[in-house]
């Protein structure tokens, strides 16, 4: 059995969303592909904009001042997903964890696998490793997955900007 605990990749999938938005239901259905999901999602017609609920919801996760609230709202979340763990083989893959119904939503399959992926990443990587990018006004969520847990910025871009801007103000 494979065991996919919805980890890292539920993360960098909500980060994705959340750092560029899709206009329509089928591109965030196409991004669940680009981040490893498989399964087709039930079609509902209210899919869009309740998916953009769930990573509102999880945008307050990222953004919340200290780890004991990151605690509990994610905890919410997690409460209200209603999802189970249910051993799947899909296309004779190999039998593996979904936290899901077959018939259930692309919002709802989203909020149960980020929020459990998101809580899975904090708790075996460290409750710091979700932030926004450190170079102002960059609002770009980052989700560190460095070996030595201190990713900063979202870009070596943004990097280099806040390094010349912190250099230009110690030079003053």
């Amino acid at each position: 059995m494979h065991l996919n605990p919805y980890g890292e990749y539920a993360v960098l999938l909500a980060a994705s969303l959340a750092n560029d938005w899709p206009p329509a239901r089928a591109q965030i259905e196409e991004r669940t592909r680009e981040f490893g999901m498989t399964m087709a999602f039930a079609r509902h017609e209210d899919d869009h904009a309740r998916a953009r609920t769930v990573i509102d919801g999880w945008l307050e996760v990222v953004d919340a001042e200290d780890d004991a609230r990151r605690a509990e709202l994610l905890n919410r979340q997690m409460s209200r997903a209603t999802a189970y763990p249910r051993l799947v083989n899909h296309d004779d893959e190999g039998w593996h964890l979904h936290y899901r119904d077959e018939d259930q939503s692309l919002a709802h399959v989203l909020h149960a696998v980020i929020s459990v992926g998101t809580a899975f990443h904090l708790t075996t990587r460290g409750m710091h490793r979700l932030s926004r990018c450190a170079a102002a006004p960059c609002r770009t969520v980052v989700v560190d997955v460095t070996r030595n847990g201190r990713q900063r910025y979202c870009s070596v871009r943004c990097a280099n900007r806040d390094a010349v801007r912190r250099h230009r103000a110690r030079a003053r």
